[in-house]
């Protein structure tokens, strides 16, 4: 059984017996018995266990994770210490400078002091085959990920969402919670950086909807 370590043993403890979850489960244990998996399964549920539901200030919605060898570890846009920067973090990195002044562009790409910050780096579906993009989609983990946006639209205290490309943008859908800010923008990989990404000032915009509602900002420099 899967242990977060935090409220979302609790919050999602139904979900885990729901048949579609049950089906998915099956599905990733033959996968990732012949197949290569990303991120390792000991890895998939990162952003849930740094991030606890009461905590969350922020939610950075990705697609699914980085399908290369060693990059994805269970935080949307992030790779560990020591793996080359991907280029749609990259562009998030010239934005956040363009926009803050905050200089993460000679650093590494593990974002884990935004996580522990309360920025939940949540991805719509949460295991890829290697070099394979969206490829578990449709297995269950949307019906799932959807119930963790579904949560925290429920919440009182305020949350910023970031929805950055179309499959993102479509979960604008579930934010119904006028309590709530919703940021759209297109996505920072480099095919669409250019058409609404860079310019859209969304971690500026973070900070002081947080700040206006009595919450600390978020500190965007990578550590």
């Amino acid at each position: 059984m899967i242990n977060f370590g935090n409220e979302w043993d609790i919050l999602l403890k139904d979900e885990l017996h729901q048949d579609y979850y049950l089906e998915l489960r099956e599905f990733l244990k033959n996968e990732y018995q012949t197949q290569t998996i990303y991120p390792d399964m000991h890895d998939i549920f990162n952003a849930l266990k740094l991030t606890n539901y009461s905590q969350v200030r922020a939610v950075i919605l990705g697609q699914d994770p980085y399908h290369g060898e060693g990059q994805a570890h269970g935080l949307s846009f992030s790779v560990r210490k020591g793996v080359a920067v991907p280029k749609s973090l990259r562009n998030i990195y010239k934005e956040i400078l363009s926009d803050t002044g905050i200089d993460n562009t000679k650093s590494h790409g593990e974002l884990t002091s935004w996580a522990k910050q309360g920025v939940l780096l949540l991805n719509t579906v949460l295991t890829v085959r290697a070099h394979t993009p969206n490829s578990h989609q449709g297995k269950g983990w949307e019906i799932f990920t959807d119930e963790i946006i579904h949560l925290l639209n429920i919440r009182e205290d305020p949350i910023v969402f970031l929805l950055w490309g179309a499959p993102a943008r479509k979960k604008k859908a579930l934010i119904t919670n006028p309590n709530h800010l919703i940021l759209e923008a297109a996505h920072p990989s480099p095919l669409s950086a250019n058409k609404g990404f860079f310019g859209c000032r969304h971690f500026s915009q973070t900070n002081q909807f947080l700040e206006a509602h009595g919450f600390a900002p978020i500190d965007w420099h990578i550590e």
